[in-house]
């Protein structure tokens, strides 16, 4: 299947040749396309789609039990978020980045180190 972005895109208002670029929104990261001239910019329709399930799944509240396992607590991440980030084809490491933000908030990263 073709992508619609490998395609010439001319830009709606000077008709000039647009060039891809990539466009970070809450650390969604959306294929888009940019007019050198004008700076009018285009993101990609399926971006949009994944973007809209990202914000939904940002906003949902998951309560999740804590365990004891030996000498640690486990938390269990929710499917529908690991289903979200594998679709993205963002591959998870085993391991991940665990850190106090502050009291009463922990973060996990899942993202390689080389990105």
């Amino acid at each position: 299947m073709i992508d619609i972005f490998d395609n010439k895109i001319l830009c709606r208002k000077c008709n000039k040749k647009m060039e891809k670029t990539k466009v970070i929104k809450d650390g969604f990261i959306f294929r888009a396309m940019i007019c050198p001239k004008c700076n009018e910019k285009v993101l990609h329709p399926l971006d949009i789609q994944e973007y809209k399930k990202f914000k939904n799944l940002k906003n949902k509240e998951f309560k999740v039990k804590m365990r004891i396992v030996g000498n640690s607590y486990a938390v269990s991440i929710p499917k529908k978020i690991v289903s979200f980030m594998n679709e993205q084809k963002k591959t998870m490491n085993e391991m991940v980045r665990l850190c106090l933000e502050e009291m009463g908030k922990l973060s996990l990263d899942f993202r390689r180190e080389d990105e």
